[in-house]
């Protein structure tokens, strides 16, 4: 019997969030249906989901950035085909196969001298994983320094960089030897450098949970303590790399040059999950070092055919569609169109990025709205910011995330793919947005009576059904 992939999505059409409370994550299905974002997403292409209504709506959230290339591109889709045709032997292990050796040549093709070889993984998680794992072996020391607001995956690892309290809790003891800096604190970070027994300090260029940016001086600072403490510098490329803010990778914006990158999401073209560690051969051959330790860290799935294809094929749309400058280029469009909400709206208090990574923040108006701004957050901290992503999903069809727990910020991280259009399609519908904030309490109860009727809505559906009498 042959498998029948639409039939049986016809036949179960409208039963994703039973199955998932079932189960998979029943808190997650709450929130959705809470706040109304429970869709039936029927397709995906370029930068649109489409429901099972036939209703568009614009992704502003792109998978946490992993569709950099928008979904379904033609390319990328023709190159997965040719190798499911081919057969590939894949995942012989004891082999050493082209696809891989060809996908990290491009890659070292494309980051700075000194860079050599490429370590790849299943995820970005993984991928800083391996990074702790590599300076350790490579520097014979343990401790590891990371920056306050970090996020750098949720395994045990990748947890112990983790600034977010929300996170780790429930999750300890984690990795010993993990120490916190307040990001972009050169002194800070020099102090614990100066201890002599940091093996890497571990960053993201742009801090993903609240779009957080520090100036060139502090890269070109933090570059030169590494260099003079003998720490090396792991910067974190998994969701700022591959054009998302308008360079290649985000550190070259300051003439920087790391020790180890990491690479994910986009990568996998939004199909196959892949990782990849970039450093130099020195550092390979600490963890390498030996015929004995040739395996000594590896992972199963890490250099899988498919994955390989999809990565290949992401770089080469990359280049042919000119996608790093694009992205550069409707960065400051975007940016620029965005400038003037702040001078016409007081909630509205900065715009910040760079390239399509840009963060919104939001605070307190200094006029009558101020007492009412309050209350919205005496509720609960950080919620005005999910006043504004609720009627940009629900009037206008706009998919966006709070960029973190506890703060009025906006994360946009839209497909690289983008127009004029879809730019001024979510200005205006922002502008929208913050007019009913900033004059009324209309919004407030427009998603206070939304979000409470869809809390009956989901408490009718878990009531079980009455026993037959």
């Amino acid at each position: 019997m042959a498998f029948d992939l639409s039939g049986l999505l016809a036949a179960h059409g409208g039963e994703q969030f039973e199955l998932h409370s079932q189960y998979l994550n029943p808190q997650l299905v709450k929130v959705l249906q809470t706040i109304g974002f429970d869709r039936n997403y029927v397709r995906g292409e370029g930068a649109y989901l489409t429901d099972d209504k036939g209703d568009r709506y614009l992704d502003f959230l792109s998978g946490f950035g992993v569709y950099a290339l928008g979904r379904s591109h033609p390319v990328l889709k023709d190159a997965l085909h040719q190798a499911l045709d081919a057969d590939l032997p894949n995942l012989v292990q004891l082999d050493c196969a082209v696809l891989s050796g060809l996908l990290a040549e491009a890659l070292v093709a494309r980051a700075h001298p000194g860079i050599e070889q490429v370590c790849f993984t299943n995820s970005g998680a993984e991928t800083v994983e391996a990074a702790i794992k590599f300076a350790r072996a490579a520097t014979k020391r343990s401790r590891i320094v990371y920056c306050s607001h970090a996020f750098h995956g949720l395994t045990n690892g990748a947890l112990s960089l983790n600034g977010g309290k929300e996170f780790r809790k429930g999750f300890g003891p984690l990795l010993p030897r993990c120490e916190e800096v307040p990001f972009g604190d050169l002194d800070a970070l020099a102090r614990e450098l100066r201890r002599g027994d940091v093996a890497a300090f571990v960053a993201e260029p742009i801090q993903g949970k609240g779009v957080y940016m520090a100036p060139e001086s502090y890269w070109r600072g933090v570059e030169a303590l590494c260099h003079e403490h003998g720490t090396l510098l792991v910067i974190d490329e998994v969701q700022t790399g591959l054009g998302r803010t308008g360079r290649f990778h985000c550190h070259e914006h300051w003439g920087i040059r790391p020790d180890i990158i990491t690479l994910s999401k986009a990568l996998s073209g939004g199909y196959v999950p892949v990782g990849a560690l970039l450093t130099s051969a020195r550092i390979f051959d600490a963890v390498y070092s030996s015929l004995d330790r040739a395996v000594v860290h590896s992972s199963t799935f890490s250099r899988n055919q498919l994955a390989m294809v999809a990565g290949l094929a992401t770089l080469q749309v990359i280049d042919d569609e000119d996608i790093v400058e694009r992205s550069r280029r409707n960065g400051e469009r975007f940016l620029a169109a965005l400038a003037p909400l702040v001078e016409k709206y007081e909630l509205l208090h900065e715009v910040r990025g760079l390239g399509l990574m840009i963060g919104l923040e939001f605070g307190p108006p200094s006029g009558h709205g101020r007492a009412r701004y309050r209350m919205i957050e005496l509720a609960r901290k950080g919620m005005f910011s999910q006043l504004i992503t609720v009627p940009l999903f629900n009037r206008h069809r706009i998919l966006t995330q709070v960029a973190a727990d506890n703060v009025n910020i906006i994360k946009l991280l839209p497909p690289l793919i983008i127009g004029d259009g879809e730019i001024e399609l979510f200005v205006n519908a922002l502008d929208d947005v913050l007019g009913d904030a900033e004059r009324s309490p209309r919004l407030l109860m427009e998603v206070g009576t939304a979000m409470a009727r869809n809390t009956l809505r989901r408490r009718g559906r878990a009531e079980p059904a009455a026993a037959p009498s």
